[in-house]
């Protein structure tokens, strides 16, 4: 296929746009073409020339925007053929906010920069409608015009329609939006209703008013500005500190900038999640920020991060980073730079790099003031800012447990059975690995699995959930189980649907020291994995302290006893038999690991002669339970815990 200039289209006109409409606008609905007429309007207001906007939604589907300004030019520019108004809707990169150096310029700081806004919405219309009551630019006094396109093409030439007076003057634009180049044809009225009233925010004394069908206009005019919108927005949070509204422009070309730039500002700090940031350049609404907004927070970070190190108020090796400080900061910020840079035609992003250091500038001073005049807040905002840099850092340290498939998952010291029976199976955890040794020859394999816990487990009552499997032996328990750490308003159905064993069995010494394990491990699942004691998973192994052993009559027996009641009782009975004190023997064990394997098998392992404890949770208990074992294993509770055992603890059994 041969290939030459024959095959090359240079696209006259409004034709770019037709053809990639989303190269310049939003297509998901007209909304956006609408915003650039507004946009036009409100350049008027911010260089001082209007007072009034009005936007009108019509029946048929059009949108009217009318301003009191100074009228779209009706004269010829220099080198060109026709009037400057049909240049504006016609020509791409066509319009009067090139010259940002000129300081009397009338847009110096406009948000339109290629001139392309109008030109897109009359390309992507039906029909537009304008009308302009501007200075003749022959000289002859003010006059009324109108000029009309179609489809993007002038089908009304600009013509003179009558005088008016000197005072009289704005632009009024009709748009029919064509629906062929949009999801939806309908203009979304919430994002309209909030870009207008957003105007008349951020210029104080400016109305603006919106008309819908058949419904009473809707009139904003604000006096002071960025607090008082805040304030709205923030009307139903929690805040932590008093709204900080404040506004700093250069007062001469410095330190790089121009007179004039430099940003309006609102803020305050939120207990809680903070409301998604507005931001604006010269009017424009950044929707996804920008470097005006990164370099507010980092000047906002600075200056509160001045104030915390001048009054000691940061923990010794606790780093802050800047989303501690700004993360919950509620923000309207209404920037003015010079020569603005979008990130495409839809400016929901501003790139200007000067823009971060002009912001940053900008805030700093004015905030660590407002800070160290107003301590409270100061500490206020601290203390957020550490809470946040604290649950950073633990975040940071989140353990996962380790995951996979099959065998390969399992912990190492675990021995496990062969049965897939999950309600048969059992898992015994056992205190230390000679036990461990007693009790695998012990079980039975075929539903019988086997896991040594190594001294202590970790006292878990205050760790987060992403914390525990930090700990190897909490680790090693829940893989071997087959579930994910939950919270008591969990579905047990579905976090247990991997549990592998339906008796989970704690073995420990029939001692202290066993007894606290048998707490910890139980701290673990009422804190952790609750559900498995809302089923019934859990039970206590109760082995036996003593051994009472005798041959009597060429009868040998053994009685196991787990406590010395129990133990005096036995003894007491065997004599009641008649037999000898020199027959009786009593064998006290130190621990699972001095227990032979048939000894194990036949006290804790074998169902038909074990003593079982079975534990369980019903949601009346939770609550009783969450406070006893607060006082029992929180750090913050050790004078409860005292005063608990100065008055209760004669009533404990405890075997010292």
């Amino acid at each position: 296929m041969s290939y030459s200039a024959e095959q090359f289209t240079v696209l006259k006109g409004l034709e770019p746009v037709k053809l990639r409409p989303g190269m310049y606008t939003r297509t998901t609905c007209p909304t956006h073409v609408i915003q650039e007429v507004i946009d036009n309007a409100a350049d008027e207001a911010l260089a001082g020339q209007a007072t009034r906007i009005d936007v009108t939604v019509c029946e048929d589907g059009s949108v009217i925007v009318e301003d009191n300004g100074r009228g779209i030019p009706v004269g010829i520019p220099p080198g060109e053929s026709r009037p400057a108004a049909e240049l504006a809707f016609t020509t791409l990169h066509a319009g009067g906010k090139f010259d940002k150096t000129d300081v009397e310029s009338a847009y110096r700081f406009s948000g339109g920069l290629h001139g392309v806004g109008v030109a897109v919405t009359n390309a992507l219309s039906q029909r537009v409608e304008v009308e302009i009551k501007t200075r003749d630019p022959q000289g002859s006094g003010n006059g009324r015009y109108r000029l009309v396109f179609t489809q993007g093409d002038v089908s009304e030439a600009l013509t003179r329609l009558e005088d008016c007076g000197p005072r009289t003057h704005g632009t009024r634009v009709q748009v029919w939006p064509d629906g062929q180049y949009f999801d939806s044809a309908k203009i979304n009225i919430r994002e309209l209703t909030h870009l207008l009233r957003a105007k008349a925010i951020l210029l104080p004394g400016l109305q603006v008013s919106l008309t819908l069908p058949e419904q009473e206009p809707l009139v904003w005019k604000y006096s002071e500005g960025l607090a008082e919108y805040l304030a709205g927005i923030v009307a139903d949070i929690e805040l932590a500190t008093p709204i900080f509204a404040g506004a700093s422009y250069q007062d001469g070309d410095s330190n790089g900038f121009a007179k004039g730039e430099g940003a309006g500002w609102a803020l305050c700090w939120i207990n809680g999640a903070a409301p998604n940031p507005e931001t604006y350049v010269n009017l424009i609404p950044t929707l996804d920020g920008g470097t005006h907004e990164s370099g507010f927070r980092a000047g906002v970070f600075e200056a509160v991060r001045s104030f915390m190190e001048h009054h000691s108020l940061v923990p010794a090796k606790l780093k802050l980073v800047q989303d501690d400080v700004t993360g919950k900061m509620a923000l309207v910020l209404s920037a003015r730079v010079l020569d603005p840079q979008f990130q495409g035609q839809t400016k929901d992003k501003l790139t200007s790099r000067d823009a971060h250091k002009l912001m940053a500038q900008t805030v700093r001073d004015p905030l660590e003031l407002w800070l160290n005049s107003h301590p409270g807040a100061g500490k206020a905002i601290a203390d957020l800012a550490i809470q946040n840099a604290q649950a950073r850092t633990r975040a940071a340290q989140k353990i996962e447990r380790k995951k996979g498939s099959g065998l390969a998952t399992l912990p190492g010291k675990l021995t496990d059975c062969e049965s897939e029976d999950i309600q048969r199976n059992e898992l015994f955890l056992v205190e230390g690995d000679s036990a461990g040794g007693s009790a695998k020859a012990a079980r039975d394999k075929e539903y019988q699995a086997l896991l040594p816990l190594r001294g202590k487990v970790l006292n878990t009552w205050e760790v987060d959930a992403d914390q525990i499997f930090k700990n190897q032996e909490v680790h090693n328990m829940a893989v071997a189980l087959g579930i994910e750490a939950h919270g008591f308003q969990a579905d047990p159905d579905r976090v247990l649907a991997g549990l592998r064993y339906g008796k989970i069995m704690i073995l420990s010494d029939a001692d202290v020291d066993g007894s606290h394990i048998q707490v910890l491990i139980l701290t673990l699942f009422l804190r952790h994995f609750p559900a498995l004691l809302q089923r019934g998973h859990v039970f206590v192994v109760k082995p036996p302290l003593y051994r009472v052993d005798t041959t009597w009559r060429g009868k040998a027996r053994k009685i196991y006893c787990e406590a010395e009641a129990e133990r005096d009782a036995a003894i007491d009975r065997l004599r009641t038999e008649g037999v000898k004190e020199s027959a009786i023997s009593v064998q006290r064990f130190k621990g699972l690991g001095e227990m032979n394997p048939d000894q194990l098998w036949e006290t804790s392992m074998c169902p038909d002669t074990r003593s079982l404890v079975p534990l369980s949770m019903t949601a009346a208990d939770q609550a009783a339970l969450h406070t006893r074992f607060s006082l029992l294993m929180a750090k913050q509770s050790a004078g409860g815990r005292r005063e608990w055992m100065e008055r209760d603890g004669w009533t404990a059994d405890i075997d010292i």
